[in-house]
């Protein structure tokens, strides 16, 4: 391998790499973006649930190829089984569509090459290069050689394990109380709503929720994220996924296909997310919803952000830390303020009882939400059972 020279450098193809690799091609910009593994989009670390809202803002059109299923909204259960239904409006970023995340990612890897971008699979970054201080590209292997890839443009994208931004001297750490241990079943032959995702509240759960997304008439992802914190042994997730099921006939006459273990962050957005020369977007930026662990939209708008301010900043030829801030403060413009609120919300919601969750839950039937957000939700209850509320005054000022 001989050592190569572009404007920008994308580690990682997944939506945000791929969003950030199509815009910054887009932009004029000359691109190429790496993935570690040998096949984009595998293997599958998530629920698969994305909303509609935000495809058409980032030129993302609806493809049968990716779509699985099509859902009207989403379930929200008590641990006493109170449901409350929402439409797909309602519902937020993780219900619309559940998607075949594979086919999506390569689907979104396909737009970047048609932008321009280039693409090198089964390539790892191994390291940054740094000059006086300042990133200008990264270390990389491919087949077993080494080279560089010199950029005065980085973009990190490499997901919940990134190492780029810790190269590049980044504060990416994360406490035990910020990890949700993941652990999902693809059953199929169950008994299911194909209409609805359903999210499980309560100690069945600790710190988390289970989900059942459909993925048609008799097949869904079952998974459940758990707090780190509160497991014992390393097999606890499963464990209490698969008494779960045991509980739910419908579920229990399933059949496994696919077994799919991970983790995601559910921490407060990290101070800055570049620096000279780089920018970080998705898993890699902790851009996840503190509350429900889903990332798919954010990495994809903040990706769209980092290629356009890489455009801006190759025009300019300026690679600075106080150029690329226009991103950060691009990103958090858009879904900071949500993301804040609901990592002050799941640091309560982790210490509730099954029995304040009943109470929530039944304090939201009959109530007619504009929308739903963290807030709308604790003005409901608020309205019902004041008592409830005590801890998430500071969320109401």
């Amino acid at each position: 391998m001989k050592d190569m020279k572009y404007d920008v450098v994308v580690v990682g193809a997944g939506p945000g790499g791929s969003s950030a690799a199509k815009w910054a091609a887009k932009s004029g910009a000359k691109v190429l973006m790496i993935e570690k593994r040998q096949e984009i989009g595998s293997p599958v670390r998530c629920g698969e649930g994305i909303a509609k809202i935000w495809l058409d803002e980032l030129g993302i059109k609806p493809d049968k190829k990716w779509i699985a299923n099509e859902v009207k909204g989403a379930r929200i259960i008590s641990p006493n089984g109170t449901i409350l239904t929402l439409t797909e409006k309602l519902a937020g970023n993780e219900c619309g569509y559940v998607v075949e995340r594979d086919i999506f990612d390569r689907e979104l890897a396909k737009d970047a090459i048609r932008a321009g971008a280039e693409v090198m699979v089964k390539c790892a970054a191994t390291d940054v290069i740094k000059e006086n201080g300042k990133v200008v590209g990264v270390k990389a292997k491919y087949m077993g050689e080494k080279f560089e890839i010199r950029a005065p443009i980085v973009i990190g994208a490499d997901g919940f394990e990134s190492q780029v931004g810790r190269w590049a001297g980044i504060d990416t750490s994360l406490r035990p109380e910020d990890i949700n241990t993941c652990f999902e079943y693809v059953l199929v032959g169950i008994d299911g709503n194909p209409d609805f995702n359903d999210f499980y509240l309560g100690s069945i759960a600790p710190g988390g929720y289970i989900w059942v997304f459909s993925k048609g008439a008799d097949a869904a992802n079952v998974g459940i994220g758990v707090q780190l914190s509160k497991l014992k042994n390393g097999g606890d997730a499963k464990m209490y996924l698969d008494k779960f099921i045991r509980s739910k006939p419908g579920l229990a006459k399933g059949q496994p296909i696919k077994e799919i273990a991970g983790a995601v962050s559910v921490c407060a957005p990290i101070d800055c997310t570049v620096t000279d020369g780089l920018m970080l977007v998705g898993d890699a930026a902790r851009q996840i919803d503190p509350i429900t662990g889903g990332g798919v939209a954010n990495a994809c708008m903040a990706g769209m952000i980092a290629g356009k301010v890489a455009g801006k900043a190759l025009q300019k030829g300026d690679f600075s830390k106080e150029m690329l801030m226009e991103y950060d403060k691009g990103w958090r413009e858009e879904f900071e303020d949500q993301m804040y609120r609901n990592f002050v919300a799941k640091e309560k919601l982790v210490k509730l009882s099954d029995e304040t969750f009943d109470k929530c839950i039944e304090a939201m039937q009959g109530v007619d939400l504009e929308r739903i957000t963290t807030l709308e939700i604790l003005k409901a209850v608020q309205a019902k059972y004041p008592e409830l509320i005590k801890e998430f005054e500071d969320l109401l000022m």
